[in-house]
């Protein structure tokens, strides 16, 4: 995968696990995704592939962010930076509990 993407993917690969080590990383759609499982949980999917203006972090409707009658499922990604990683981890938690 090129950069940026790849840091993207990268940096996305080592905030997931942090958070959540139960989780396994696997190919989804020949993209890195995590599971719990043998289900996906969360999943990078990279611009440049799909050839969109950014690159998504994305929940599956195995991740528990379900509150009310809506609720986001998909991110926006342009980097990774400090304030997105803590985002990220408060997610990924979420999602996992």
């Amino acid at each position: 995968m090129p950069q940026p993407d790849r840091a993207i993917a990268e940096g996305l690969h080592v905030v997931i696990t942090a958070e959540a080590p139960t989780l396994s990383p696997k190919l989804w759609d020949g993209m890195p995704a995590h599971a719990r499982g043998g289900k996906v949980l969360c999943f990078f999917l990279s611009a440049q592939k799909d050839k969109t203006r950014y690159s998504t972090l994305g929940f599956s409707d195995q991740a528990n962010l379900g509150d009310g009658t809506m609720w986001p499922t998909a991110y926006a990604l342009t980097g990774l930076g400090e304030a997105d990683e803590v985002a990220i981890r408060a997610l990924v938690r979420k999602a996992v509990d």
